[in-house]
């Protein structure tokens, strides 16, 4: 049996990207009528055991029917852990699906990353673009960009700018909002702040970082990592015992905990409550996300909102013109966010806010 032929083995043969041989097969995107006929003659040549073969009156018209093509998620977290990730991927898998697209999802493992290999079913020819959400490792974001398949990120890897990735790029904005919220703390007369949450674990919580240090110096508030909880995103945050130890061998207790996730906010009132510490009566407490949990937890937390539905669609719109025009500049995309003050901040000195 011959070696199996892929839309690469086509592409290197006429000299033009595995992406353009992608679209003239599948009938999808812009591609020239004579580039089409070049590939789809190759295609019959060296017998592409995938060729879509069109009927005159079909070859005039769009293709809507896509189905046997995959947007791939690639992600190395469990995605159901995470309220924004679970509410963007509902919206990104509503609007992919209308274009004809289905979502195939693949956890990429240390072995993966380590080696630089795709999951071992990832289907290459079969997948018109790649969504990666919590997927941190540089090198292996670089990796994926050499593939020669639409990628859109979203969060990246600290400071990917310098890596110039071949990838379109998701955020939401961070740094403002943090500003903004201490801003309004520190006005009430709070002044040691401690941040919470592994700062370099992706871009996102490194510009958290930064709004955190840019309202203390404006402040002249003196930025102390020695009192911060910095520790990598693998400590075991949700262990109240060994996390509440950690609390008690900072230099001294700080007024207010900002933690770069809801996740970690909840973690530090579970080990607050453990040390007969009160929120907000004693130590003030925000986080990041508006996660289900926390507006539910008592007290509410004060958070910054995420509109991560929103984001869904916005994914979807980034990776879907991407697949159709694969020339167009890649785009760098901050969604606005906005801060939500609860009741873990509403304390004044002596007094609760009404």
């Amino acid at each position: 049996m011959g070696e199996k032929i892929t839309l690469q083995n086509i592409a290197d043969d006429l000299g033009i990207s595995r992406n353009t041989v992608s679209k003239a097969i599948n009938g999808t995107g812009a591609v020239s009528k004579k580039t089409k006929e070049r590939v789809l003659q190759k295609a019959a040549e060296v017998g592409y055991p995938h060729l879509l073969v069109l009927s005159p009156v079909l070859e005039s018209k769009t293709v809507p029917n896509v189905c046997n093509k995959e947007i791939a998620l690639l992600t190395h977290s469990l995605i159901g852990n995470s309220h924004f990730s679970s509410s963007l991927l509902n919206t990104f898998e509503k609007k992919i699906s209308q274009q004809g697209y289905r979502l195939s999802i693949y956890t990429v493992g240390d072995k993966e990353i380590d080696f630089l290999q795709l999951p071992a079913n990832f289907n290459h020819d079969n997948t018109a673009g790649i969504i990666c959400i919590e997927l941190f490792s540089r090198v292996y974001s670089e990796f994926l960009c050499s593939q020669y398949i639409p990628t859109l990120f979203v969060d990246t890897a600290v400071n990917c700018s310098d890596l110039n990735l071949a990838s379109d790029i998701l955020y939401m904005e961070n740094h403002d909002s943090v500003y903004f919220m201490l801003k309004s703390i520190i006005e009430k007369g709070y002044r040691n702040i401690s941040f919470v949450g592994d700062r370099l674990n992706c871009h996102s919580f490194y510009e958290r970082w930064q709004g955190y240090c840019k309202v203390l110096d404006e402040y002249n508030i003196a930025v102390d990592p020695s009192n911060c909880i910095l520790d990598r995103d693998s400590f075991p945050y949700m262990d109240s015992e060994l996390l509440g130890r950690r609390i008690e061998s900072l230099p001294q207790m700080p007024e207010v905990f900002f933690c770069a996730n809801d996740f970690l906010a909840i973690a530090i009132l579970k080990a607050l409550k453990t040390l007969s510490y009160s929120v907000p009566n004693d130590i003030l407490l925000c986080g990041f996300d508006n996660s289900i949990e926390s507006q539910i937890i008592e007290p509410a937390i004060s958070t910054v909102n995420i509109p991560s539905l929103s984001m869904g669609y916005i994914a979807a719109d980034l990776i879907l013109s991407r697949i159709e025009f694969s020339d167009m500049p890649y785009r760098t995309t901050y969604v606005k966010t906005n801060v939500l003050l609860r009741e873990s901040t509403k304390h004044e000195r002596g007094r609760i806010q009404e």
